[in-house]
């Protein structure tokens, strides 16, 4: 995934501090080395990652804990930015437990490597490659296509608009390591409020798994007021081509496809009041947030936290998920959502806190109302 801009996906990012600074003077080394902490719930997901800048090369490290699924990743990364190219390289160790629909003792464990390329053509237009190599191993029979395998691929893409937005970004780099955003507001979208982020995955038979993956999203804002704004999205992903390799296996361990690159049409960043556990080759969704302001760049004193930004959300989406293209022209399979949900920044001592909650429930299939909390940090 291709450097963020810290607070980028916060609405409330769009309005600091007026006595806000970078790098502040007086810091202490304990201080610059303070690491960027990430919480979202219901899912109990902890992300700490800690970085240094020295001269034009990044060093990075980043540890992933899901307190609910038992998940956990950790990563390590170079980067070099060079003027005409940036370059990463990384390494990962991920074991994970979520992918399924119902309640397994399965887990897979994931080691890789990775070598990511972005060219900037210019500001709003870039181009990227990723190769990666990963190693997959799984405690559980009878799948043997997925105990002991290797995934092997080639990732190109290109992106407008959006430069730091990691949920785009994410699209075209690592997507293991894109942590979710509740809300898709971005401080820079692109030309005419327009941004688009497509990629073409080529899984070969280097590696024990033959697929080629596609996917795509568009985002676009409408200015109502100064202020007041509305973003919608769309989201498409489809699997083009997959070797049907166990065809008499169950769903999804028929296809060559590592159970991590299935698409999923629910979680904190795609339909909100859904689960994540709704897996699928064909997948497309579209979500639209109006923003509206309580507060803008104002210094409100409670709980012992600086409170500078507020805005309100109402969102709505929807989508349908399957294994066939049929689930793009069947209206019925497509599951509306609703919600209404805050943004906030809060300040405490060199932390810059997103505060980002949202109450959303499904209005087709279950009454359940989910509640979904995240917790972004910056200095």
């Amino acid at each position: 995934m291709g450097p963020p801009e810290p607070g980028a996906q916060s609405a409330a990012s769009r309005e600091g501090s007026p006595d806000e600074t970078v790098g502040e003077p007086g810091e202490t080394p304990l201080q610059r080395f303070l690491p960027n902490v990430d919480l979202l719930f219901p899912e109990g997901v902890l992300d700490l990652k800690i970085s240094r800048l020295v001269n034009k090369v990044l060093f990075e490290g980043q540890v992933r804990y899901a307190f609910v699924s038992g998940d956990i990743t950790a990563f390590l990364r170079y980067r070099y930015y060079g003027y005409n190219r940036t370059t990463q390289i990384e390494v990962f160790d991920d074991i994970s437990f979520g992918r399924l629909q119902s309640l397994s003792n399965r887990f897979d464990r994931t080691r890789g490597a990775n070598l990511f390329l972005e060219w900037p053509h210019s500001y709003s237009f870039r181009t990227f490659v990723l190769s990666e190599i990963d190693r997959i191993s799984s405690n559980q029979q009878p799948f043997p296509a997925t105990i002991d395998s290797t995934d092997t691929f080639v990732r190109v893409g290109a992106q407008l608009g959006t430069p730091g937005d990691s949920r785009t970004q994410s699209i075209v780099g690592d997507t293991r390591a894109y942590f979710p955003s509740i809300f898709t507001a971005v401080r820079e979208i692109g030309p005419g409020q327009f941004g688009f982020t497509s990629a073409l995955t080529y899984g070969f038979h280097l590696g024990d798994y033959d697929y080629v993956r596609l996917e795509a999203q568009a985002l676009e804002r409408f200015d109502f007021t100064h202020r007041t704004f509305l973003i919608g999205t769309v989201h498409l992903g489809s699997f083009p081509y997959s070797e049907l390799a166990n065809p008499n296996f169950d769903v999804p361990f028929r296809y060559s496809i590592p159970l991590a690159d299935f698409f999923i049409i629910g979680g904190a960043d795609n339909l909100k009041g859904l689960s994540n556990r709704l897996i699928g080759t064909q997948e497309l969704h579209t979500t639209w947030e109006l923003f509206t302001p309580w507060f803008l760049g104002q210094h409100y004193s409670f709980l012992h936290l600086d409170w500078q930004s507020w805005y309100w959300v109402l969102y709505a989406g929807a989508g349908t998920i399957g294994f066939t293209s049929k689930v793009y022209t069947n209206l019925s399979a497509y599951i509306p959502d609703t919600g209404f949900g805050f943004e906030s920044s809060v300040r405490i001592w060199r932390y810059r806190f997103f505060l980002s909650g949202i109450l959303a429930r499904p209005l087709k299939g279950t009454n359940h109302v989910e509640a979904r909390l995240s917790v972004r940090t910056y200095r």
